[in-house]
């Protein structure tokens, strides 16, 4: 029986122009179809009004999370980058 692993993934805007609300409903589409299930999202202040957007979601460990996915990602309108800040097995 596969287990769920646990992904903290932090998207950066180009700018502050960018619609956080679209950009975050576009990633979330996109990870959702690569079978992810995503458990919280939230905005994150970095600097001067700029926000990140970080996802916290669940995908089948044996799915597992590829570069291509973050290259996907990288290429929705708005994304200036894609980072994995954490990738944990889920426990229970």
């Amino acid at each position: 029986m596969a287990a769920d692993v646990i992904i903290t993934l932090k998207i950066m805007p180009e700018g502050l122009e960018i619609n956080l609300e679209k950009l975050s409903n576009d990633c979330a589409k996109k990870i959702e179809s690569f079978g992810g299930k995503i458990a919280k999202t939230e905005e994150v202040p970095i600097a001067f009004g700029l926000k990140a957007i970080v996802f916290k979601f669940f995908i089948d460990e044996a799915k597992g999370w590829a570069e291509e996915n973050e290259e996907e990602l990288a290429s929705i309108k708005g994304v200036n980058s894609v980072n994995v800040e954490e990738v944990r097995r889920a426990v229970g």
